[in-house]
């Protein structure tokens, strides 16, 4: 995270309240008691005395969590209230162990992410379930909360709480000492109830009543029933949401509790969670590092996608007054054979990261001679830099002699480098492009590089229309006429479907001449896709992707936008135990999908996984 804090603990206090006041995402840490057992800390021992015993090891979980994406660590404190540590004879060593956890993690912070003081349940049954009072639970929550304050935490975190009485103390105890930020969760089981048997609705109602910042949940069975969760709560309150499940259920291996939610699992979690509303994700019991490092990506495509403003830009979002010169089946050989009903096939083929052309030229050749119509360069993919698309395509069409399908961004052009970009490939023979908006710069590896984004994908459509008709964007001739054919992106599994669907509505009305979907590997969603499309009678080429490996399917199911790959389909390929079987199955698994589907189509764009070519060519 960009070093936003201040030094004090009163800066980070504002600057934390200012994040969630601009609508931003943040990841917290994972559970740092999980992994001091899985360090040897026996559960006969009390892990917050650990900051006193062994604070270097303390310090270093801290360290991990922040080195894999976390914005807010949190203090090894959860069971350091008196109450708690009087199991363990350490009553009286409350205030230092609480100091010492926030001196730790303020140390591990370097003022690079907050510090959140953590208080968990007190282990005792307070009114009107026990003896103890109100009043004698909220000065235990006191003590402990003064002594993080002295220790220097920027905020709190309560977690683990089954019940609705007590976690109302705590906050209370934290309001007497000042307005520092307040996170509240309750513990919930499946049904998304809290351990004492509270409906969500009512306590994210109190939650926020009683003046929590953010309210949520912790624990459960793990990832998926939180999302479940999250519209109950989104209907209970306005304040920010915030979701810490568990890292799947636990299982006893060896003696030792293992947490079988896998990092990809929990990543694709958040990627959901994010997109659907939730302003805060961390983990519960069992969550490392490796999920947090995961989890992180999603929150990076969070950001991203959330801080893109899309604009039709007045200029260009005019009518097409002047009808295009020159007609679609003398576009190219690829709007030929697209005008004339033909099924067509493409190869989608990254740029080189470098100068090397000869991989890229060699395989263009492969395609080219098993009557691939065309090969599809991507521009940038996923905020990456490689060689321009532009001359990647110029080079492929010089050396080999087969049509390119040129991706353009809006990212990294304004207006004037867009048109002054089109008119070159116009000049330089490319004659098939893909108009795309393109993945934010904070999603790649150099997410401080800049994004421009003057227009999105429908106004590019809109000026290559304007182009390919002789004008420019202020309706000035450019004398003879462009004459590109014109293709945009769909996703049929996009989150926000109507979105996706009126998105596409407009590229049609801007001229877009045929599509190409994200890959697809659930044939009812493209079809339920195709049936909404078919109303603008431009045809639909199907992205397909081959699955390698499972790491290659878990990747495109956890790391690539706008990829949604069914969990039937993980299975089978997990089922594979060797490379060779799953290989195998994953090009089965893609031609059963596109026999599926073939016929509801006009053509396939096939991916070469690492630049597999006669991997992917398997399929045809």
């Amino acid at each position: 995270m960009t070093n936003i804090l201040s030094k004090t603990p009163n800066g980070c206090c504002r600057s934390f309240r200012k994040s969630l006041a601009n609508g931003e995402y943040i990841l917290l840490g994972g559970s740092t008691g999980s992994l001091l057992y899985e360090k040897g800390i026996f559960i006969n021992r009390s892990f917050d005395e650990v900051n006193l015993s062994q604070p270097d090891l303390v310090s270093q979980i801290h360290s991990d969590f922040i080195a894999a994406g976390a914005q807010i660590i949190s203090t090894n404190t959860w069971g350091a209230n008196a109450f708690k540590l009087k199991s363990f004879a350490l009553e009286n060593k409350s205030t230092e162990i609480n100091i010492s956890g926030a001196q730790i993690a303020r140390k591990a912070a370097h003022n690079q992410c907050w510090v959140a003081g953590t208080m968990g349940p007190l282990g005792v049954r307070i009114e009107p379930w026990g003896p103890t009072s109100l009043d004698e639970a909220k000065d235990v929550f006191k003590a402990q909360a003064e002594a993080l304050i002295k220790g220097g935490v920027d905020l709190f975190i309560m977690e683990s709480f089954a019940d609705l009485y007590e976690i109302q103390q705590a906050i209370r105890a934290v309001r007497e000492l000042g307005d520092l930020p307040i996170i509240a969760m309750m513990s919930v089981n499946e049904e998304g109830h809290s351990l004492y048997g509270t409906e969500p609705e009512w306590y994210i109602r109190k939650l926020d009543e009683w003046g929590a910042d953010v309210v949520g949940a912790d624990g459960g069975n793990g990832p998926t029933p939180m999302l479940e969760l999250l519209k109950k709560f989104k209907s209970s309150t306005k304040k920010p949401i915030i979701l810490c499940p568990n890292a799947g259920q636990p299982r006893m291996v060896d003696g030792r509790l293992i947490y079988m939610a896998s990092p990809e699992y929990m990543g694709e979690f958040a990627r959901q969670a994010f997109l659907k509303g939730a302003r805060l994700l961390g983990g519960s019991s069992g969550t490392s590092p490796s999920h947090i490092k995961i989890m992180a990506g999603a929150l990076r495509q969070a950001k991203a996608f959330d801080q893109v403003e899309i604009k039709h830009n007045e200029i260009i979002d005019h009518k097409i007054v002047h009808p295009t010169t020159v007609p679609r089946v003398q576009q190219s050989n690829w709007a030929k054979k697209i005008a004339d009903g033909q099924f067509v096939v493409c190869m989608e083929l990254l740029p080189p990261k470098g100068l090397e052309t000869e991989k890229i030229i060699e395989r263009s050749e492969i395609c080219k001679k098993h009557g691939i119509d065309a090969i599809n360069i991507p521009d940038g993919p996923r905020a990456s830099a490689r060689m321009s698309s532009l001359a990647t395509a110029c080079i492929i069409e010089r050396e080999v002699g087969i049509e390119s399908i040129l991706h353009y961004a809006c990212r990294d052009r304004n207006l004037l480098g867009i048109q002054s970009d089109l008119l070159g490939a116009s000049g330089l023979g490319i004659k098939n492009i893909l108009c795309i908006t393109g993945d934010p710069p904070k999603m790649g590896p150099y997410p401080n590089a800049t994004a421009v984004f003057d227009i999105d994908a429908i106004g590019l459509v809109n000026m290559v229309t304007r182009l390919n008709t002789g004008f420019d964007l202020g309706g000035s001739s450019i004398g003879r006429h462009t004459s590109m054919s014109v293709g945009v992106g769909a996703n049929p599994v996009a989150i926000d479907l109507e979105k996706e669907k009126s998105r596409f509505r407009y590229k049609v009305e801007a001229g877009a001449e045929w599509a190409i979907t994200q890959p697809v590997f659930d044939a009812e969603s493209l079809f339920r896709f195709l049936e909404f499309s078919s109303q603008f009678k431009i045809p639909i080429i199907a992205g397909i992707w081959p699955l390698k490996s499972i790491r290659n399917a878990e990747f495109m199911a956890n790391e690539v936008p706008g990829v949604f790959i069914p969990n039937k389909i993980l299975e089978r390929m997990r089922k594979c135990k060797t490379a060779d079987e799953q290989a195998k199955e994953g090009i089965l698994i893609a031609r059963e999908l596109i026999e599926e589907i073939k016929s509801s189509v006009q053509g396939l764009q096939i991916s070469a996984p690492l630049g597999l070519v006669d991997f992917a060519l398997k399929l045809l």
